[in-house]
């Protein structure tokens, strides 16, 4: 195996810049360090480590529009929507600045004590093994509470965003936290599996697809880790025959091809009642087929290359196996290197790949539904349950659905997102685990009992 990995610039195939694996030793130093500076950082207090946590924010707003580019750089998608996600992960920063000291306080839990509460300890050391669609988001929304929280955090992040990695662990020392309180490594898979062997790492947060999902719980239940998955999902976009077509078909266009549809909570199967289903898919194909594709790093390009030409391989041969079962192409399914045209998929049905599966491109399955009770069906009838959106007039008929959808989030006339005020993760094959909000600041904490007699 080489011990050299690139990056490259998907819209034109161009090397960025090559990097060396880490040595063994540089492994262990690292894991050291952060060992090290844990003992030492979870003893500062909460206003200490916000008051850095202010100048990291002031960081990312300055260095917007270079972080913006770096990631265009490496995974392609285009300028505007990295910005989105820089200004997203400074709103994160801006929540646990305000709220952390009240998350962590201790709880008072009245009993015969004299006095007892929960204190939450940090951990120690917390590896994060983040994905390549949001660079900065993914590993910002994973370490800003984390560490917040007291902890030390391990970065092995994916391979081709590796330029993003080493600028996150600038970030956090240019806005002045300890050496070793946040870590990029550049790691093989055996190194992975020794560090989370390791006595130093105390617990592991990965997003990323079910596969990865499946080989690092084997690896962290073997050494009795603590885990947090997020996964993948197909999420159900539920059109009942009352929605507002006009008001809401942008959203539902987003939901899907955003991020080249390179996304775990988007939209990937739109399940609509037939009454509404020919209106519907005519107004989906037109505003789809307005997208503009081109340039990542020109300002009006909507939809860009997929972050690699495998990914795109693997979206075409999803098709090709669904249409082989009866799917229809409506629009689309065409690729060039790392390019996936928009594509609307008809006639879908349980058993097809691009309603089982996970399909991590621009493509968008429409299923017809008998009525409500068929599309609910439908949308449960998966092994994922990361989310499920419902458009509907009819609010507090579909408030009634919310025991239906046994998701991590069900989100009525808007699309699924991640909000650093709510939980996000998911159930089933998507994962488990929150991040974000309180309960993602408490993931990674030891939720001691104290009582004082």
């Amino acid at each position: 195996m080489s011990n050299k990995i690139e990056t490259n610039y998907p819209f034109t195939g161009e090397v960025l810049k090559k990097y060396n694996l880490f040595t063994d030793k540089q492994v262990e130093d690292v894991l050291k360090t952060s060992n090290k500076t844990f003992l030492a950082w979870k003893r500062t207090s909460i206003s200490e480590r916000t008051d850095l946590l202010k100048k990291l924010v002031s960081i990312l707003n300055k260095q917007k529009e270079v972080l913006a580019n770096l990631i265009t750089q490496e995974m392609g998608k285009p300028f505007k929507e990295s910005v989105s996600e820089i200004e997203k992960c400074i709103w994160l920063g801006d929540f646990y600045i305000k709220n952390s000291e009240q998350f962590l306080a201790d709880s008072i839990i009245e009993t015969e004590a004299k006095e007892s509460f929960i204190s939450y300890d940090p951990l120690g050391t917390i590896l994060g093994i983040m994905p390549w669609n949001y660079p900065l988001w993914q590993v910002m929304r994973f370490a800003i509470p984390t560490i917040t929280a007291g902890n030390a955090v391990i970065l092995k992040h994916a391979n081709n965003v590796t330029g993003c990695s080493l600028k996150i662990q600038n970030i956090f020392e240019e806005a002045g936290y300890p050496d070793g309180c946040f870590q990029s490594v550049i790691a093989s898979h055996n190194q992975i599996n020794y560090m989370i062997g390791n006595d130093i790492i105390k617990a592991v947060s990965l997003t990323g697809s079910e596969k990865a999902g499946r080989k690092i719980a084997e690896t962290t239940g073997k050494h009795l880790k603590k885990l947090v998955l997020e996964l993948g999902g197909s999420n159900a976009c539920i059109v009942l025959k009352d929605a507002d077509l006009e008001k809401h078909i942008e959203t539902m266009v987003t939901a899907r091809m955003q991020n080249a549809g390179q996304s775990c909570i988007a939209a990937k199967r739109f399940i609509v009642e037939e009454e509404i289903y020919d209106k519907f898919l005519s107004r989906f194909k037109a505003n789809i087929e307005k997208l503009k594709f081109g340039s990542p790093l020109e300002p009006e390009t909507d939809i860009a290359t997929m972050a690699r030409v495998d990914l795109a391989e693997e979206v075409e041969q999803q098709i090709s196996d669904s249409v082989k079962k009866g799917a229809k192409v409506l629009i689309g399914n065409k690729r060039e290197k790392a390019y996936f045209e928009p594509t609307i998929l008809t006639d879908v049905e349980p058993g097809m790949p691009v309603f089982d599966d996970e399909v991590f491109g621009p493509v968008a399955s429409v299923i017809r539904a008998n009525n409500e009770k068929h599309a609910v069906e439908l949308a449960t009838n998966s092994k994922y349950g990361l989310g499920t959106m419902i458009f509907t007039e009819k609010i507090e008929e579909a408030k009634r659905l919310i025991g239906e959808i046994q998701d991590g989030a069900l989100f009525i006339n808007e699309m699924v997102k991640s909000d650093p005020r709510l939980p996000f993760g998911g159930t089933k094959y998507s994962g488990y685990g929150r991040e974000l909000s309180k309960e993602g600041i408490l993931e990674f904490v030891n939720k001691k009992t104290v009582y004082i007699k």
